[in-house]
């Protein structure tokens, strides 16, 4: 293993994000058009298939967290990345709709495996006062995956068979980097830190609220993901290639996302969440209205990326707020309940531009998008008590994972406060110890 400064490993972690996220997972909407001619398929069956990488991305998630410890995190990434040459490699070579369900399947489980694994990675790796802000790179990698999708589609929209198996290739690459960089280690912890108190009622009040919200979220934004190009294909007249700026724009715009997540959470989340949801049901509104116009449709992609990237950010934030020391479930349910809105949105909206047509598709989703946004002064408070003086408790991501470990006093774990230091690191399950060879 060869050992990584915490820029190197938030850059080496951003790029895993961009394949397993951008390539695998997001960037499938961007070649629906040309897939859909090639094989045959009915809006319907494309909202089916488009579903089940987020059924498996639930899956994953919801044993991603035991893996990482079982299994190590350099073994957890690099399986996620297995499942993403396998899933990217099927798609390149998909014959019908089982083909392509299959790969994309597949493609959904490295999605979900992966960032569990970097983040077991980075509590080795990583000094605990860069957590916030190395968090925040390895986020944006998303972004940097769904941009760099662009070039293939603009001049290998026709052979989108090449493109895929390109994809496959940078996976393989990544597989080969995550056995190469990241340790065989699981999570570790402090021996002297204090364990998380129990969950309250009220906490597990707030999770529900918060997994509601981001539900609804990824119902009304599978729309965008999933149908926004074949939308300006099949409405719009234009060329497959050009959607490809959809996809530039959501990636640019998406970058700003964790910069106003943080801010939300220093200032108002409710007010963003509201806001956010705002501009997300706008971008389907804009994007249905103006099909045929690239310029206007670009802008409806940046309106639309920042506000994706920023509600997925402010989520994240505010289930590892919600939940002090427990990582694999704080921000691990709201992430869920965003895929699994997805998972719902996909096929129903499938069934509704079969019947329907397309604009009014799109305009259901916004409405919707639009009344929850009126109900974001329901959104969950980070503290589990809301009197004055805990509410200027420090905020921001950092001050997030600060709170992870904490001391019998409920502050936050420093080494120097007991006369520890990292050498008294144990792993949570004291094996396996740290692969520091090669």
């Amino acid at each position: 293993m060869k050992s990584l400064s915490s820029t190197g490993f938030a850059i080496f972690g951003a790029s895993l994000i961009a394949i397993s996220y951008g390539l695998a997972r997001f960037a499938f909407g961007l070649f629906v058009p040309p897939i859909r001619d090639d094989l045959d398929l009915t809006p319907y069956l494309i909202g089916i298939i488009g579903a089940l990488p987020l059924i498996s991305f639930l899956l994953a998630s919801s044993v991603a967290s035991f893996a990482a410890v079982r299994l190590g995190a350099r073994n957890t990434a690099m399986l996620a990345g297995v499942f993403g040459v396998v899933g990217l490699g099927l798609i390149s070579q998909s014959s019908g709709a089982l083909s392509l369900g299959i790969g994309v399947f597949a493609c959904g489980i490295c999605t979900g495996l992966m960032m569990p694994a970097l983040t077991a990675a980075m509590q080795v790796l990583v000094d605990r006062s860069m957590h916030g802000r190395v968090s925040s790179v390895m986020n944006a990698g998303t972004s940097i995956g769904v941009a760099l999708a662009v070039p293939a589609v603009l001049f290998l929209a026709g052979i989108w068979r090449y493109a895929y198996a390109s994809f496959a290739v940078l996976a393989a690459l990544g597989v080969f980097a995550a056995w190469y960089f990241i340790p065989s280690v699981s999570r570790v912890t402090p021996s002297n830190a204090a364990p998380p108190p129990p969950i309250s009622a009220l906490q597990w009040s707030r999770l529900f609220k918060l997994s509601l919200f981001a539900f609804v979220m990824g119902f009304v934004s599978s729309a965008y993901w999933i149908f926004a190009p074949d939308l300006m294909v099949t409405l719009g007249g234009l060329d497959a290639s050009g959607t490809g700026w959809l996809w530039l724009a959501v990636g640019v715009a998406g970058l700003g996302g964790a910069v106003v997540a943080d801010l939300a959470d220093r200032n108002n989340p409710a007010i963003t969440q509201a806001l956010m949801l705002m501009m997300l049901a706008a971008s389907l509104a804009l994007l249905a209205a103006s099909p045929s116009q690239l310029v206007l449709a670009s802008f409806s992609a940046l309106v639309f990326g920042l506000a994706y990237m920023s509600l997925t950010g402010l989520y994240l934030m505010t289930g590892i707020r919600l939940l002090p020391g427990r990582l694999s479930l704080g921000p691990v349910l709201p992430f869920m309940a965003v895929s699994l809105g997805q998972a719902a949105g996909s096929p129903i909206l499938g069934i509704l531009v079969n019947n329907l047509g397309y604009n009014v598709a799109f305009a259901t989703y916004a409405s919707i998008g639009i009344l929850v946004a009126m109900l974001s002064p329901f959104y969950p408070r980070h503290l589990e008590h809301d009197d004055e003086e805990e509410a200027e408790e420090e905020t921001g991501l950092q001050a997030a994972y600060d709170y992870q470990l904490q001391t019998e006093e409920g502050e936050p774990f420093t080494y120097d406060e007991k006369g520890t230091d990292a050498s008294n690191l144990e792993d949570q399950r004291a094996e396996p110890k740290p692969d520091t060879q090669s």
